[in-house]
């Protein structure tokens, strides 16, 4: 333990003699430090933000959407045909055990008016299991009912961005809006859900019981007025999502009267599988981020490697006296590896400040999440000190066998 620090000791009066190229040594570690924490923090803010959006979906989503049929040869586009109604909802809620709600949505957009204030948003017709599967909870006031869906009552749930782009910070609650003309009652406000994954403002909506968004808002024709645009599902566990979409899959063909060689008449997405996908690249290229930072510790180690040699040359006949004096070779061995692990172990205390730094400074100016990992600061300052004694090895090496005699003639 003596002979460590000893050797402690020397390396660090060694590196103090030449405080300017120890600091542009510990440069190469700094950058490659700080680039790694960065990217990592940057990599891991994505990751964790697509987490946010997928719990703001709801739990256990599934969603069936109309379309995707073949008529006279020709492959309708997904979306394109009125093949799903409400009458499939509710046998879909009837019939398949492996559903704990189910609710059907058509969609619209609107102009909306309230005294000298005008909205353009999205206009969602639905019924109160909606709120449910998508985990959406009334922050004031109080949803519609089962009766105003009955009713086709003119009521009205918000977002927060209407409610911002509309009232001026007058409680919306029992305010009468204007949709398209038609005068709608607002009940509640809702819950702030923020962006979607594919970055909609989940905030700018208007919900509305889906009789009163058919027959009074969007003008559903009397033809087709069975029809939804979506049907929207919750799982009653994960483990029933695969289970649940093969039950509602079997129901729906049924229902279609659809041949065994025939296609489905609807598509239905499972909206973890594709968020899974998201956050597995989110991953891949935090990784693969991470991987390109680490070429600059590689540099950084590789300067150390240098300026060690040239160290060892500087300082040859010092080798040799202490060789003489009867230093063995471990000694001289951990005082060089100590010197390269020093310098390399600075630079990564002073690179992870800088990282830490960077991180803040990207999370404020580009306004991106940015997560910083205990693991991350950690692993790259051990790697820093890794690279140190790897790349110290070798000066460390030759200057502990040089031949003591050659060492003392060095001039």
């Amino acid at each position: 333990m003596k002979r460590v620090l000893s050797a402690i000791r020397i390396a660090l009066r060694a590196l103090e003699v030449n405080k300017a190229r120890s600091a542009l040594t510990m440069l190469g570690i700094v950058i490659g430090v700080a680039a790694v924490i960065a990217t990592v923090a940057v990599g891991s803010g994505a990751t964790q933000r697509v987490r946010q959006q997928i719990a703001s979906i709801g739990s256990n989503v599934i969603i069936i959407i109309p379309g995707s049929m073949t008529s006279s040869g020709l492959h309708m586009g997904t979306g394109n045909a009125a093949t799903l109604t409400e009458s499939d909802v509710k046998d879909i809620s009837a019939q398949c055990p492996e559903v704990a709600a189910a609710a059907p949505a058509v969609r619209g957009a609107g102009q909306i008016v309230y005294g000298d204030n005008n909205w353009a948003t999205a206009i969602l017709g639905t019924t109160p299991a909606y709120l449910t599967i998508r985990d959406v909870a009334v922050a004031k006031g109080a949803s519609f009912t089962d009766h105003d869906v009955d009713s086709a009552n003119k009521v009205a749930l918000l977002g927060q961005t209407v409610v911002d782009n509309l009232f001026n910070g007058t409680d919306p609650i029992g305010q009468i809006i204007r949709i398209k003309q038609i005068p709608v009652t607002v009940t509640g406000v809702l819950e702030r859900k923020g962006q979607s994954p594919t970055g909609q403002d989940q905030d700018d909506i208007i919900l509305l019981p889906i009789s009163t968004a058919k027959r009074k808002v969007l003008g559903i024709r009397s033809g087709n007025a069975d029809a939804v645009n979506a049907i929207m599902i919750q799982a009653k566990d994960a483990s029933q999502i695969h289970a649940a979409q093969d039950s509602v899959s079997a129901l729906l063909r049924q229902r279609h009267h659809l041949q065994p060689k025939e296609d489905d008449d609807f598509s239905i997405r499972n909206m973890e599988e594709i968020f899974a996908a998201q956050e597995t690249s989110s991953r891949v290229m935090s990784l693969m981020l991470a991987a390109v930072a680490s070429v600059s510790l590689i540099v950084g180690g590789i300067g150390i490697m240098n300026i060690m040699l040239v160290s060892v040359r500087e300082r040859t006949r010092e080798i040799g006296l202490r060789q003489a004096v009867g230093a063995k070779t471990r000694d001289i061995l951990t005082q060089f590896l100590v010197e390269a692990t020093t310098l390399s172990l600075a630079g990564g205390v002073v690179g992870t400040v800088v990282g830490i730094s960077a991180s803040a400074v990207i999370s404020k100016l580009a306004n991106w999440q940015t997560v910083i990992g205990v693991g991350a600061v950690l692993l790259a300052v051990l790697f820093s000190a890794m690279v140190g004694i790897a790349f110290g090895y070798y000066p460390a090496r030759k200057a502990a066998y040089m031949d003591p005699i050659e060492a003392l003639r060095y001039e």
